[in-house]
């Protein structure tokens, strides 16, 4: 993307992974960029050092499988795209099998010095209280899970709904084509029809009274996972207790909760009634992801998985996401955000990076890397079409912007921070059933072929968009 330089700047708020992606992509699209990172005027609880995105939970960027793996198929696609993260990782890589995990002082180091010498950007220490000034016209926000308090009370008042959420309390999400539909089915309380619903909504496993006693003392004895520092002072709410908590307070507790076992007929068995049941409820509106409802967890994630394949119908469950609750900053984006990340109560302000909806360091990065991409085209007075849904970095958007379904019912909001997986791309038109030689995939080849097969894709679809729009020389 060329064109005459803009004299105007776009303003970044946040020089985490987000915000320093964004900066070097409006930049080398010939937009002069003004970043701005409050340290170390004022740090935060978790960050140690004063450089641009430092890595404070984990040296790993995960898989780099390209072919194999989303995160890895995100990687790919970012470095088409001239990710300086990317790019910083790479040349800061340490061994770690198959993941791409990095030094992380040399890797904050290289971006750093990548930012200070771009002669398009400037960098400003500085925390910005409250709104933007009204005469900055092209904002990006990426202030990260720590967002300051003044500029999320500022941000609550200005969309006058409750906007931001500070506790991440999600549910395990499981791929709907892993649920062994013999064992359970779909049906709604009383085939109560919700708003958006048909009486059908939730696929219900039901467990006898020795599968319940068992999975509630697996849940109590299973390992858990200790809050950070400073995560301690935000307190626990009923609406979103961990399962496990629950469990503690009384073996009946979950019974007459998540996993009260009312109003529900089991078709393959209908003259026994459950002792419990446990629900999945659609997440996504492809229908491709379920999340088990009520089931946010501090269980460390092997308890989770081993826990939780043991309730009838999930013994083969494969997992987007496993479940969690920890403190987090993030905005309700599929009401709050349009198709290009701006806010649709005041478009000059455009988010970027965790704070959107994005789990993980990588998915930050690429989730900046677009805003940085959109704000350079405002600013050259074009507009920029999204990169295909089928892409990794389309899929994640989707999911920020509209991906997700709404509560069928009067639960909690239903939109939660997501890491890129399969289960966000559209299905393959046509999936692959037969190896090159001809003869038939099996067992886990199938799925295997699926993600590959995806992967082509997107990475066929990634080049055709940015020839098409961005006319980068794409880099293998």
């Amino acid at each position: 993307m060329t064109g005459t330089l803009s004299s105007e700047p776009i303003h970044i708020i946040g020089g985490g992974l987000a915000g320093s992606e964004a900066a070097w992509q409006a930049a080398n699209a010939g937009v002069r960029v003004i970043l701005h990172e409050m340290r170390p005027h004022r740090m935060t609880d978790a960050h140690r050092t004063d450089g641009l995105a430092e890595l404070v939970c984990s040296n790993s960027f995960r898989s780099d499988d390209a072919a194999n793996n989303a995160v890895g198929l995100l990687h790919g696609e970012m470095r088409r795209l001239g990710s300086l993260m990317m790019r910083a990782a790479d040349a800061n890589q340490v061994p770690a099998g198959g993941a791409l995990a990095v030094d992380r002082d040399g890797f904050s180091a290289a971006v750093t010095k990548a930012l200070e010498d771009h002669p398009l950007i400037e960098l400003k220490r500085g925390e910005i209280e409250g709104l933007p000034p009204a005469d900055w016209r092209n904002v990006i926000v990426a202030t990260g899970p720590l967002t300051s308090a003044p500029l999320a009370d500022a941000i609550r008042e200005l969309t006058d709904e409750n906007a931001l959420a500070f506790f991440d309390a999600i549910a395990p999400i499981v791929h709907r084509d892993t649920i062994d539909m013999s064992k359970a089915w779909f049906q709604s309380r009383y085939d109560k029809v919700g708003p958006g619903g048909t009486g059908a909504d939730y696929i219900n496993c039901p467990l006898d009274k020795p599968q319940y006693e068992v999975f509630v003392a697996a849940l109590i004895s299973g390992e858990k996972t200790d809050f950070k520092d400073w995560e301690t002072s935000t307190p626990y709410f009923d609406g979103c207790l961990p399962i496990e908590v629950m469990a503690e307070r009384g073996p009946e507790t979950l019974r007459h909760g998540p996993m009260k076992p009312v109003g529900l007929t089991n078709p393959h068995d209908p003259t026994v009634k459950a002792y419990a049941i446990v629900q999945l409820r659609q997440d996504n509106k492809l229908g491709t992801l379920y999340n088990i409802v009520g089931f946010q967890t501090k269980l460390k994630y092997g308890a989770q998985q081993h826990i939780f394949r043991t309730i009838p119908g999930l013994e083969n469950a494969e997992f987007a996401r496993l479940g969690g609750l920890h403190r987090n900053t993030f905005l309700n984006s599929p009401k709050l955000l349009d198709q290009q990340l701006r806010l649709r109560a005041a478009p000059r302000l455009r988010f970027a990076g965790q704070m959107t909806g994005c789990e993980g360091y990588v998915e930050s990065a690429s989730i900046g890397l677009i805003a940085g991409l959109y704000a350079a085209a405002d600013a050259h007075g074009r507009a920029l079409p999204s990169p295909p849904p089928t892409t990794a970095l389309g899929s994640l958007l989707g999911h920020i912007t509209g991906g997700h379904l709404e509560t069928i019912d009067n639960g909690p909001r239903s939109f939660q921070p997501m890491n890129v997986n399969f289960g966000l791309f559209p299905p393959l038109a046509n999936p692959p059933t037969r190896k090159p030689d001809g003869t038939r995939l099996r067992g886990n080849e199938k799925a295997i072929a699926k993600r590959q097969a995806l992967s082509a894709r997107a990475l066929s679809d990634i080049d055709r968009w940015i020839a098409d729009h961005l006319r980068l020389a794409a880099a293998a």
